[in-house]
């Protein structure tokens, strides 16, 4: 299968994924303080899971779909998997792969170029 077909598939499953934890966050957190930084951690990784989903469609258009694919799927994984985790558990202990799946995040953007 060609790389471009998987990162679509990706992209869409991705973007469902996306979709689901919103809804989840929308009502898991419904009576929590607004300002409580568990939801914000949701609600910021559930904005880049979304922006980057969107990014995947881009890549598998792209010269290289399997690079920029691979690096917006691993930053994803990283960055809003993160995130996710510690808003759902409050444990931070991933916390400090974040940075690295942002910085894999922007070099996928980059990748688009190639």
């Amino acid at each position: 299968m060609a790389a471009a077909v998987v990162v679509r598939r990706l992209a869409a499953l991705s973007g469902a994924s996306a979709v689901a934890a919103g809804a989840y966050g929308a009502h898991g957190f419904k009576n929590s303080d607004p300002d409580d930084y568990q939801r914000v951690l949701f609600e910021t990784a559930n904005k880049y899971h979304f922006y980057h989903s969107l990014a995947l469609l881009g890549a598998a258009h792209s010269k290289k779909p399997a690079v920029a694919g691979t690096l917006l799927i691993a930053g994803m994984g990283m960055f809003c998997g993160s995130l996710y985790h510690q808003a759902m558990t409050g444990d931070p202990g991933l916390r400090k792969v974040a940075p690295i799946g942002g910085m894999a995040m922007i070099v996928g953007w980059l990748a688009l170029i190639i």
